[in-house]
């Protein structure tokens, strides 16, 4: 080999080397900053926050409170984050009285539909998430003003924890799961609701292997690569995904990526992941003392970026993950079951 083929083999490996490097190169996170966003809760007990960009640039959040989970007097509040200060928080559904008997609200999922404009609330409703039922509210002022409940038909529950997204204008996709009553076994599906004929439909998540999985969060690769997440009770998340817009999915698989079996988010425009990356422990908080947020290329493989939360003892649980227009990034999670945290922070890759 001459000198010349040499320095250019040379020259080729080099770049190579620092062209993989590039890839690998973790994105930089700036400007973090955080709060409650009830300083001072109206409940003794606050869960399961949701976010949404409502309009350009402005979020809101909503959260179950109440005496504890599953009260009777466990109902559904909001707040506005108006120049960076969260509105005093107001309840927004009351928790029903059903044939006789009060029933707590559960987990509420904010969306605002690009075809309608609508901003939707749904939640669920029942003494447990194995008898609970889907419910939702809209509002045609941003929240404003709210609709009367209405309920979805039987055997849908709609969003079951994490946020929803538009497969296309008015064709809502939701990652949805059951608890059965009788062994408390964990499935997961998907739930379609057609805006126009106000109509629902349901696709099953292929799952051969039998794994007890819930709360689907969503990552867009593409407009037809669609990717969920899942809970399990498995110490590892589980993974499936659609090739055709959602319309049929993979055989659930378990990936690499710890979990204590608590509620996980997802965020498609970043490939971020907001995740409790510790195994179970012996009572259901153990492992919740850690939330991280981390970061995919490819959706399978992640990688911490920072740690939101860790502390020797604690529930920092049952996080949400968006990105707002300007590209700032916002999170929301359960802090020991008190409050309500808000993390924003920036990113660049």
């Amino acid at each position: 080999m001459n000198n010349l083929k040499l320095k250019f083999l040379v020259l080729g490996i080099v770049s190579m080397f620092f062209s993989c490097n590039a890839l690998l190169k973790k994105p930089t996170v700036s400007n973090v900053t955080s709060t409650y966003i009830s300083k001072e809760p109206l409940t003794t007990n606050s869960h399961a926050a949701t976010l949404v960009e409502y309009k350009p640039n402005e979020i809101m959040a909503s959260w179950f409170g109440g005496s504890y989970e599953g009260a009777k007097d466990v109902g559904i509040y909001t707040s506005v984050n108006k120049h960076g200060t969260w509105t005093a928080a107001e309840l927004v559904v009351k928790p029903p009285v059903i044939k006789g008997d009060t029933l707590a609200c559960w987990n509420p999922v904010l969306f605002k539909s690009s075809k309608t404009k609508k901003l939707y609330l749904f939640y669920k409703v029942g003494k447990n998430p194995r008898e609970w039922f889907g419910a939702m509210l809209t509002s045609l002022d941003n929240g404003t003003t709210w609709s009367a409940p209405k309920y979805l038909p039987e055997g849908f529950l709609g969003p079951i924890r994490n946020k929803a997204i538009e497969i296309n204008p008015g064709i809502i996709l939701c990652g949805s799961s059951t608890e059965s009553i009788e062994n408390n076994q964990w499935r997961a599906h998907v739930e379609i609701y057609n805006e126009v004929t106000d109509s629902w439909s349901k696709i099953a998540i292929p799952n051969d292997k039998g794994y007890d999985i819930i709360q689907p969060t969503i990552l867009v690769h593409s407009p037809k690569k669609i990717q969920m997440l899942f809970r399990s009770k498995h110490n590892k998340l589980v993974t499936s995904w659609s090739l055709d817009s959602g319309k049929t999915w993979t055989n659930a698989e378990i990936i690499d990526v710890v979990n204590s079996n608590s509620g996980i988010d997802a965020l498609s425009l970043s490939n971020l992941l907001v995740n409790n990356p510790l195994l179970q422990g012996k009572d259901w908080f153990n492992g919740r003392n850690v939330l991280d947020v981390e970061y995919s290329e490819n959706g399978i493989k992640w990688e911490k970026l920072f740690d939101l939360e860790n502390q020797k003892e604690g529930e920092f649980s049952y996080p949400v993950i968006i990105q707002t227009t300007d590209g700032k990034i916002h999170v929301a999670y359960t802090y020991n079951r008190k409050y309500i945290k808000y993390v924003s922070f920036e990113m660049k890759k």
